[in-house]
């Protein structure tokens, strides 16, 4: 289900897009080949043709303009809007839950600089991305990698949870919208069969009867073969019922940056500050002509499974590109400002309510890392400093998420120090 309110001065889409894609929903022979190949097509007649509510639910990046002027600024450490990160002395004799890894936490530079103007940078300001403040955080444990649909599957079988995607719309969430049109169902990643204008997201994606995270790109579709793929089509309420479910809980957005940046200052990506060191791709994202052809040199057209690239330097997989991860912060794309007087925060939350100039009504929660979908010629959020948002009861097949569990906090004796 995508879970949208109604809101005046949206404007409302009709979609019918063709049933190919170079992502997740190549032609139904595909199936077999699942681990390199994208999830069979869509059959157009599952997609709904007149939609009585917008497309929130998409994790979209908007292009905002180009003006270069702090991009020359960005070197290796970030430039001096970045500062050297201090950690936190390493705990020891802590019981460490399989497949998580300890992050002893410290204090560090939070955000990202404009990267427009940068080799591959893209054409997005990221605005909301600063400015760069110094943030504390105290350890914490954090998956390895994204959830995956065997986990996810575990969860649901042992609670009989069903996702809001698999649950039909009410008349009280859309009351202006067709009745034929409240059907259960999620956004679906749907290309164009040529080149087009990116100014218009709904070109590339369509609201699919059936879609759900069983059914990631519509009732022609499955996971079968796939456990450790990470799951998709949760939306941030779902992932917080697995996290409560698995005694964990969802990361803050500054607790998945730190771990993200893998104890290294200022760099554009997880690994450092080229896209690709030495000729070698580093994360699952959208290569070729976007939205139309994925060329797929990164190995992977549509999700692929976990730990098929490097991790960084904690030790996590995916902290870029594959599917976008939610975080437990409220988005405010003017929240930076609001800490950045402060000489540092110390474990922030985020912010107590949710805004989004450019849809205000709508109440977003943070998401990072991108997916296979973001690309320099529309979307680079797979930057490390760069920020996503999304509608909290929604989903689609490029979104998933990680979890975070609490250990006891940093004793008197437990003090910094460099490194």
């Amino acid at each position: 289900m995508i879970n949208i309110e109604n809101k005046a001065g949206i404007v409302f889409i009709a979609v019918l897009l063709f049933a190919l894609s170079c992502k997740d929903q190549k032609k139904q022979a595909a199936q077999a080949q699942a681990s390199q190949q994208a999830t069979p097509a869509m059959n157009a007649s599952y997609s709904v043709k007149k939609i009585g509510f917008p497309f929130r639910n998409v994790a979209v990046c908007r292009p905002s303009g180009l003006n270069r002027s702090d991009s020359a600024t960005f070197m290796a450490g970030g430039g001096r809007d970045f500062k050297e990160s201090i950690f936190n002395k390493p705990l020891h004799n802590l019981a460490i839950p399989a497949g998580m890894i300890l992050i002893n936490g410290g204090q560090f530079s939070m955000g990202g600089v404009n990267p427009v103007g940068i080799d591959g940078g893209g054409h997005e300001e990221m605005d909301d991305a600063r400015p760069v403040h110094r943030v504390s955080l105290g350890a914490f444990l954090i998956d390895a990698t994204d959830v995956t649909n065997k986990q996810f599957a575990a969860f649901v079988k042992a609670t009989g949870y069903l996702t809001v995607a698999e649950q039909k719309p009410t008349r009280e969430e859309f009351p202006d919208a067709p009745e034929e049109n409240l059907v259960a169902g999620s956004m679906v990643f749907s290309p164009p069969k040529q080149k087009i204008q990116l100014n218009d997201y709904t070109q590339w994606w369509a609201y699919v009867k059936g879609a759900n995270w069983k059914h990631p790109n519509g009732p022609n579709s499955n996971i079968i073969g796939k456990d450790n793929y990470p799951v998709v089509q949760v939306c941030w309420e779902d992932a917080v019922a697995y996290a409560k479910w698995a005694g964990k809980r969802l990361p803050t957005e500054a607790e998945w940056e730190f771990a993200a940046r893998g104890g290294l200052s200022g760099n554009l990506y997880a690994w450092g500050n080229q896209l690709k060191p030495k000729g070698k791709w580093m994360a699952n994202i959208f290569e070729g002509s976007f939205p139309d052809k994925d060329a797929g040199t990164d190995g992977y057209t549509g999700v692929a499974p976990v730990k098929q690239f490097p991790p960084n330097g904690y030790g996590l997989y995916d902290m870029a590109g594959n599917v976008w991860q939610w975080c437990n912060d409220w988005y405010r794309s003017d929240y930076y400002g609001t800490v950045a007087n402060n000489t540092v925060t110390s474990n922030p939350i985020g912010p107590a309510n949710s805004f989004d100039p450019g849809e205000p009504g709508v109440k977003k929660k943070v998401q990072r890392g991108g997916s296979f979908l973001c690309t320099d010629q529309y979307c680079t959020r797979y930057m490390v400093g760069t920020r996503g948002k999304c509608d909290y009861r929604s989903a689609s097949n490029h979104i998933g998420f990680r979890c975070v569990a609490d250990i006891k906090p940093l004793t008197a004796n437990n003090t910094i120090m460099k490194r």
